[in-house]
């Protein structure tokens, strides 16, 4: 059974002059499968984000269905785990105290879930900063809580929106061999926005390129790189000039239609 599958799905925010704007999505189709990391690409404004928060259940599709293993998504659930492009840590916790957040809010007993929590800030390089508050980690050690916190939940999907889009361009890549280690670890299925082209072919197994509004998926990129992959393997890879530039072009050119509405 497919893990995800968006089937005909209509979105429009709400407009202040009648009961719909413009619509954000209109048609838009997608099924991914289990342990998949599926990038959805495209210039800003295409309803990338939109899909992630309908998928997420914290908007609800004007027309069409969406399932998550089988099941109509009807609003949040612990199955479908999310991560902002900023960390949105609670300031008042500590480290450990935001990655046991959620567990804890559940009833699940410390024994269970602390042992979980040390081996992620493990994994994350956060072992020694169990104590420290949000305002005492950079960016990027922000960022490794809030994939620790998503992560402790055992998402069986997890929705990412631009999650290295703030951080310096050597934080980003430490992020993104991180990401790729725990996927790796997890086979978790992964639903990833970027408008980046070089973050998409890295990290996903399969790229849609989004169109501008109304989105749809323009053209679906199959990418042929094995993992584990390396940022300066991949560009020594004959190929990977040639799907990069092809992948840019359909950005540009979406872009540029984003901008003429």
């Amino acid at each position: 059974m497919s893990h995800l599958i968006l089937e005909n799905v209509d979105f429009s925010f709400p407009s202040p002059r009648g009961p719909a704007g413009a619509p954000v999505l209109s048609g838009f189709d997608l099924t991914v499968e289990p342990g998949e990391f599926v990038i959805l690409l495209g210039p800003s404004g295409c309803g990338k984000s939109t899909i992630l928060n309908l998928v997420a259940g914290f908007e609800r599709p004007d027309r069409g269905r969406i399932l998550a293993h089988g099941e109509p998504v009807m609003g949040p659930a612990p199955s479908r785990g999310m991560v902002f492009q900023q960390a949105l840590l609670y300031p008042w916790l500590t480290v450990l105290e935001n990655v046991t957040f959620g567990p804890r809010m559940q009833g699940i007993p410390a024994a269970t879930y602390r042992p979980q929590a040390e081996t992620l800030l493990r994994q994350m390089g956060l072992q020694n900063h169990h104590d420290a508050r949000a305002w005492e980690l950079s960016g990027g050690m922000r960022q490794r809580v809030a994939l620790a916190r998503a992560w402790i939940m055992r998402p069986d999907i997890l929705l990412m929106d631009e999650p290295f889009g703030a951080l310096d361009a050597q934080t980003r890549s430490l992020m993104q061999e991180l990401l790729l280690e725990a996927w790796a670890r997890e086979r978790t299925t992964i639903l990833f926005v970027t408008h980046d082209v070089e973050e998409a072919l890295l990290l996903g197994t399969r790229i849609l390129v989004m169109s501008a509004r109304p989105g749809r998926i323009r053209e679906e990129i199959r990418v042929p790189f094995a993992m584990p992959r390396d940022a300066e393997a991949l560009a020594t890879d004959p190929s990977y000039g040639e799907i990069k530039r092809h992948a840019l072009h359909l950005v540009r050119e979406e872009a540029r239609k984003h901008l003429a509405l």
